[in-house]
């Protein structure tokens, strides 16, 4: 792996205006549990190149742009604008490209250092990955800045990018008929009769920050919800919560390979617990 680029110092020796690109690809929860790398990394100026969807939600970088805007996907098949973008930087950084031959080839003479999008392996938290590929120490929560205000209703989100991580939907719906005030959300390709669908990711985390306590399985709205500090339950299934969980004392896992094995009287206890932690 190629040794990260110093972060910001005030030490002696540090360029008086370095510029560092980010390019951070990824779902939801992906960039979620990288935040706390990406800030570490913030330099004199920084920019960040990310999914669409996932731009609203960095809120620390002098500028975030989508992939697709930049025409980043085009470097190595054609000629492309993103190019003589790239020029200006100092330094990038890359989760993008890192396994396409072509895209590093045609960005040779640049700046990069390029680092695996996905934990290698087992045994590692996710944000602690990507914390050592960025040269920090270990042990952040990723954090999104947004107010919290407990207004009292539950939120529950019941699907998630796998079907096979989805605790069954007429489980929550029993769930949620022994709660008052729940609240069911959707993302955008998801249907749900009566869900709340907000597609701005921010907004929706302001959204769920404004919840009492926050359900669903290992999805991007399970760790956008912790990272606001809204009291999480997750249920966990065939992924690994050693990995792939949210953090902080916050939030609350429930994990069983056979996901359905997970009774409705667990959740309800557990929820219970977010009470009194």
């Amino acid at each position: 792996m190629p040794a990260a680029p110093n972060p910001r110092s005030e030490g002696p020796g540090r360029s008086s205006q370095l510029k560092r690109l980010l390019i951070r690809p990824g779902a939801i929860g992906d960039v979620i549990v990288s935040l706390p790398a990406l800030e570490y990394l913030r330099a004199d100026y920084t920019e960040i190149w990310t999914p669409d969807r996932t731009v609203p939600l960095i809120r620390f970088a002098d500028r975030v742009r989508s992939i697709a805007s930049t025409g980043l996907d085009l470097v190595g098949i054609t000629d492309s604008p993103a190019l003589q973008e790239l020029l200006a930087f100092d330094e990038i950084v890359s989760w993008y490209g890192t396994n396409r031959s072509e895209f590093r080839d045609a960005v040779s003479g640049l700046p990069f250092t390029f680092h695996e999008a996905l934990p290698a392996s087992a045994g590692i938290h996710a944000v602690d990955y990507y914390l050592a590929q960025a040269g920090a120490p270990a042990g952040a929560v990723p954090r999104i800045d947004c107010l919290r205000v407990d207004t009292g209703f539950v939120a529950i989100h019941p699907f998630s990018g796998s079907p096979k991580k989805n605790w069954p939907l007429d489980r929550f719906c029993s769930l949620a008929s022994a709660l008052v005030d729940v609240r069911f959300c959707v993302g955008p390709d998801q249907s749900l009769a009566g869900a709340v669908h907000i597609p701005d990711l921010y907004e929706l985390a302001k959204w769920l920050a404004s919840a009492r306590v926050y359900i669903g399985n290992d999805s991007g709205i399970t760790h956008l919800a912790a990272a606001v500090g809204t009291p999480v339950v997750t249920l966990f299934g065939p992924t690994d919560p050693d990995v792939w969980a949210p953090r902080g004392s916050h939030v609350h896992i429930l994990r069983n390979p056979d996901l359905p094995a997970i009774r409705v009287e667990d959740v309800l206890s557990a929820i219970a617990a977010c009470g009194e932690s």
